[in-house]
């Protein structure tokens, strides 16, 4: 396999890794927070105390942005198309990481860090609006994915098409 193929294949791994661990957490993790409020919180601070889905993201989310700058340089000759599914898969990574630290790491804090009792209408408001947005941020990731597999698709062909 060609370091222009295993870019993207590394790229589409880490896409698709992202996109269904944050299907999970709308899925199985926001639906378990908002279940029995101010339980289910308490519940998720003890519970998340050692590590938190940020310590998945923390790694694998620069790791996906690496691998698709790294696609982007090694596909750079390999056609305006590809150019282009790989310059957008790049950009959505690095939206999809923008919107977390401005959009969800504010509500990550009010859902683990303000006192329940004071704060349970503003704690609420957080956890609505995160598990709200994140079905926009998993969208976001699927188009990383979906242009990392066009990208792929294309380079393949070409190289079918050159023996």
């Amino acid at each position: 396999m060609t370091l222009r193929k295993l870019s993207l294949a590394l790229a589409i791994a880490l896409a698709a890794g992202l996109l269904f661990t944050n299907i999970y957490n709308s899925l199985v993790d926001a639906r378990n927070w908002e279940a029995n409020i101010p339980a289910s919180i308490q519940t998720a601070r003890d519970y998340f105390k050692t590590a938190n889905p940020g310590t998945f993201y923390r790694i694998f989310s620069p790791a996906n942005q690496v691998a698709g700058l790294l696609a982007l340089i090694l596909c750079w000759q390999a056609g305006k198309r590809v150019r282009i599914y790989c310059a957008i898969a790049l950009v959505c990574a690095v939206g999809a990481d923008v919107l977390t630290f401005a959009y969800f790491y504010p509500r990550n804090d009010i859902m683990s860090k303000l006192p329940i009792a004071t704060n349970l209408d503003t704690i609420k408001t957080a956890l609505e609006q995160w598990s709200s947005m994140n079905w926009f941020r998993s969208l976001i990731i699927a188009i990383t994915l979906v242009c990392d597999f066009l990208a792929f698709t294309l380079v393949i062909q070409k190289a079918g098409n050159s023996k």
